[in-house]
Order: structure tokens, then sequence, then C-alpha cells
């Protein structure tokens, strides 16, 4: 499982060596970032939503998933608002760095390593696209933009104003129809995919050498949140799992799993497009990363 890691440990570090000797000049992270937001990752979420099974997602187990990362958001956007007093559009961005699963870079391994099988991993990284990054993006836009003339006029244009929300929409109106698009349209999607999670995670090594002093109710927020991400939606997965729907075996073990992996690097990337605080996912990200390994060994072993 191990193995999995080193990817995302590896290009991070390569990015914060970049940031640190300023080979790529003083704009380099910003520029990767807009480019992983508006090109790389749409691109990306486009080919996974066009092939995948839509339907899918009705599968218990994923109702499950859905169940304890929803939960776990909207917990996260409560404690952001209550506890930490943060603004809307960034308690948005911390909910999804407390709850946003990292099903892709680095839930594939894991699941192939770990569950024998990328099946479970899949659909729940198809929900998570279809339904939770749409609502992400609709509440920083309700925060970014507000008081702005026309707002729910912005808010109705958001799939043709937004990359990744117009490329999911258009990935699934392609599965819905059943079309096949040829080779020479895909390919050129796929190249500029495929350098979305890189280009990420690169930003994200970048950003490591902006050093920013924490207090105590800066190290609160961030413990608060990945404990919620790497204890309490585990926890949440295996008890609705087992007590509500009556999950066991592989089943359980693949929902709880899913819903153990860490914070997706995309909560750091979209904080950083709409110009909010990008520390603290970048924190969430980061050390939810290096403690999984402990917890996922964890619900390995009590639950193979």
């Amino acid at each position: 499982m191990i193995s999995g890691f080193i990817p995302v440990w590896a290009v991070t570090a390569l990015g914060w060596a970049a940031g640190r000797s300023g080979v790529l000049g003083p704009h380099a992270q910003g520029v990767l970032g807009r480019f992983a937001f508006t090109f790389a990752m749409p691109a990306l979420l486009f080919l996974t939503l066009s092939a995948a099974p839509v339907g899918a997602v009705a599968d218990p187990g994923v109702a499950v998933f859905a169940i304890s990362l929803l939960t776990v958001f909207g917990t996260g956007l409560l404690l952001s608002r209550t506890a930490f007093r943060t603004r809307p559009a960034d308690g948005a961005v911390s909910a999804m760095a407390a709850s946003y699963v990292n099903s892709a870079n680095l839930g594939i391994p894991v699941a192939v390593s770990v569950l024998g099988d990328t099946t479970f991993i899949a659909t729940a990284a198809v929900f998570q696209m279809l339904f939770v990054t749409p609502l992400i993006m609709v509440l920083i836009d309700l925060d970014v933009h507000r008081g702005v003339r026309g707002q729910w006029r912005r808010l109705a244009q958001l799939p043709l104003r937004n990359p990744v929300v117009g490329a999911s929409a258009a990935g699934v109106v392609v599965a819905a129809l059943g079309l096949r698009l040829p080779a020479e349209v895909l390919q050129p999607i796929r190249t500029v995919g495929g350098a979305g999670v890189p280009a990420a995670l690169f930003a994200l090594g970048m950003s490591l050498n902006t050093r920013v002093s924490l207090d105590a109710k800066g190290v609160t927020e961030r413990l608060t949140l990945v404990s919620l991400k790497v204890v309490a939606q585990p926890l949440i997965a295996y008890t609705v799992g087992r007590w509500a729907f009556g999950l066991g075996g592989h089943a359980l073990f693949a929902v709880v799993l899913c819903a153990g992996l860490p914070t997706a690097q995309n909560a750091f990337v979209y904080a950083g497009e709409y110009r909010l605080r990008t520390d603290v996912p970048r924190d969430v990200v980061l050390w939810s990363t290096l403690l999984s390994v402990v917890t996922l060994s964890l619900i390995a072993w009590l639950l193979r």
C-alpha cells in the first residue's frame, strides 16, 4: 500500500525543490494551479465521467460512502462557520478538505494493492465528480460573487463559466447518450488530463515554501479537519454500512477504505483559483496523506 503514496510524495517534493530554488520563476505556482484548474482537471473529469457507468452510483455501497462524505462535509461547514469564523467560501474549501477523498491518483493504487480491484473506488470517484464537485463550486461562487448584480443568472451559467463544472456536465451527457468519441478527439484530451494531478501536486509542493505562523486556533482548525477526514469519515462509513445497510465482508471493507483515503489536492487548487486561503487545504492535504498511511493500514488489518 505504501507504494501508492510514493508518487504523491515524490512529485510534491519536486515542487518544493523547484519553489525553493526559484528555477521556474516567481509566478510558476499560480500558473501551474491555474493550468490544472482551467485545462488539465476539466479534461480528466470529462474523460472519467464520459466513460463511467453513471448508473452505478445507485449501489448501496456508494450510498454509504455518500452519507459519510456529506455528513463530514456538513460538519466541516458548520465548524468553519461557528468555531473558526471563516468566510463561507473558505468554509466550503475547508469542508471539502475534511471530506473529499483522493480517489484518483492515490485511491486507485491503494485499491489495487489492498482490495484487488478498482471497481468501488472508481464508482465513488464518479459520485464525487458528479454531485460533490458542483456543490462545492456553487457554494464558493455564491460567496465570492455575493452582491454582484445578476448573481442567480451567473449561478445558472456556472457550467458555461466554470471549466470544472462544465467538463463534468459534458462528460455526463456523453455517458448518458452512450456516445463513443473517436480516438482523434480523445487523445488530446487524455494528454492534457494526464497533466492534472502532477501539476496540482507540483504547485502544492511549491506552496510549502510559503511559511505561515500558526497560532493555537490555526493548529486546532487543521487538526480538526484532518481528524474528520482520516478518523471520523471511515468510522461513519463503517457504522452506517454495517448497521444501517447490512454490508459486510469485502463490500464493507471497500467502503470504509475509500472513506478513509486522504484529502484530494483539488481542495488546494480550487482555493488558489478563487484567491481564497490556500494554507489550510494545503496543510490538510499533506497531514491527512501522512496520517492515512497509519489509518488505512489499521482499516486493512481490522477488516480484511
